[in-house]
């Protein structure tokens, strides 16, 4: 358990990855939004004003996932740590800042509520449809959904180690032909509407869990992969 929480404070020595670099990206990214808010407002166009801004700190977190394999898992090695310890340290510190970011979202959330988006009724924390079941469904979906990014990235991260550069450029592929693949099929079985309403049903509470049980499964196949990955 020690070694773990060694991990840990390994992980958060790097704290421009894990904290001032998401936060200058979320109060950037607060600050340009609410500005073209304003200038909509004043053009005289009614509100409510909606954007997509918020997800660019959750995206951020892709890159840190790929940042927390390549800076430290030599150094974990070189100190002995073995790569269970420092797998579960990796995970435990996503999961701790990860944490932050979604209760920053909710306490965002609050305080659009208690000022009416902001005097203008502009709105980037309070989405609807992800608040409509509640705060602690909504801090479920932005906490699910910021470590899989996370967990994504060090996957990645973790391919590129342990197979090099020409096999993560063949998986990258693959996975995306898949995915054409599977957009071709929904179209011709014209179930468009079908998947729409899905995701539609199962909502921020539903989404969140999903994501916790894919969070879930790519940590373990990343976990497969590093045991065996060269320093």
């Amino acid at each position: 358990m020690t070694r773990i929480l060694n991990v840990i404070r390994m992980q958060l020595v790097n704290r421009a990855a894990f904290v001032w670099i998401p936060v200058i990206i979320l109060f950037g990214s607060l600050t340009m939004t609410l500005a073209v808010y304003a200038i909509i407002a004043s053009s005289g166009i009614p509100g409510p004003y909606y954007g997509g801004g918020a997800q660019a700190p959750l995206w951020y977190f892709g890159v840190v996932g790929i940042q927390a394999l390549a800076l430290t898992f030599p150094f974990s090695q070189a100190m002995s740590v073995t790569r269970r310890e420092f797998f579960l340290g990796t995970i435990l510190t996503a999961m701790l800042t990860s944490a932050i970011l979604a209760a920053v979202f909710v306490v965002g959330g609050f305080l659009e509520e208690a000022t009416a988006g902001w005097g203008m009724q502009g709105y980037f924390f309070l989405l609807p449809w992800v608040w409509e079941a509640g705060p602690a469904a909504a801090g479920l979906f932005f906490f699910a959904l910021t470590l899989t990014f996370f967990i994504v990235g060090f996957w990645i991260a973790t391919v590129y180690r342990r197979f090099g550069s020409l096999a993560l450029t063949l998986l990258l592929v693959g996975l995306g032909a898949l995915l054409v693949a599977a957009l071709f099929v929904i179209a011709r079985l014209n179930a468009w509407a079908d998947v729409f309403a899905w995701f539609a049903e199962l909502g921020a509470l539903g989404l969140g869990l999903w994501g916790l049980v894919l969070v879930v499964v790519l940590g373990g196949v990343s976990f497969l992969t590093l045991r065996r990955a060269t320093v």
